[in-house]
């Protein structure tokens, strides 16, 4: 995964196994050597940001990460029966679900569509920690926000998944929590569960 996302950012991509040989090779099963979970955002696409081909990641996304009965379930099916030793959860700046999440808290806030509201409302706590740790600000840093939830994301699914806190609890599994720099093209790592070999970070190039 690092000389994957360094070769983006250096702008010398391999595109590696996306191949008709590897179409034909994966099109009886799958192998994934990491799952990751991150925003939809149309600027995180995991494949070109890691430089990874078809079969190598298993991808989960929603707007604003957050977690779900459906995201919970996907990444139990990578573990258990993919046997991913990985999850990256994937998280970036500029996010329209962490600003959409901000704004809904100012007293003016227009009433958001129902499905939208209730994607962002497990984003509202980390702004409102932001807001407390800093009440005389005039506005909300949506970075140290995106960084409070991204804390969260990582925690609801090790609290809500008995399956994965036992595979990272075993040593089967390690969960990362990132934050992708949109600009830069850069993941950065901000939480890391488990131990994490350089073999898991580096293998697959």
């Amino acid at each position: 995964m690092k000389r994957g996302n360094a070769r983006f950012v250096a702008g010398a991509p391999r595109h590696p196994r996306q191949d008709a040989e590897r179409r034909n090779e994966v099109a009886a099963g799958q192998r994934p050597r990491a799952a990751l979970f991150g925003c939809a955002d149309s600027r995180l696409a995991a494949e070109i940001i890691f430089d990874k081909g078809l079969g190598d990641l298993f991808v989960v996304r929603n707007a604003g990460q957050v977690v779900s009965d459906s995201v919970i379930g996907s990444l139990e099916y990578a573990v258990a029966v993919l046997g991913v030793p990985l999850i990256i959860v994937l998280a970036h700046d500029e996010c329209g679900a962490v600003r959409a999440a901000i704004d809904s808290v100012r007293p003016d806030a227009p009433a958001l569509p129902p499905h939208i509201w209730r994607l962002i409302a497990p984003i509202v706590p980390a702004v409102q920690r932001v807001v407390r740790a800093d009440p005389a600000s005039s506005s909300i840093d949506g970075e140290a926000v995106g960084r409070e939830h991204l804390r969260d994301t990582v925690g609801d699914i090790l609290q809500t998944s008995e399956l994965i806190s036992d595979a990272v609890a075993e040593g089967r599994l390690a969960v990362i929590g990132a934050n992708y720099r949109l600009a830069e093209g850069v993941a950065v790592p901000e939480i890391i569960v488990g131990a994490v070999s350089d073999d898991l970070t580096t293998s697959a190039a």
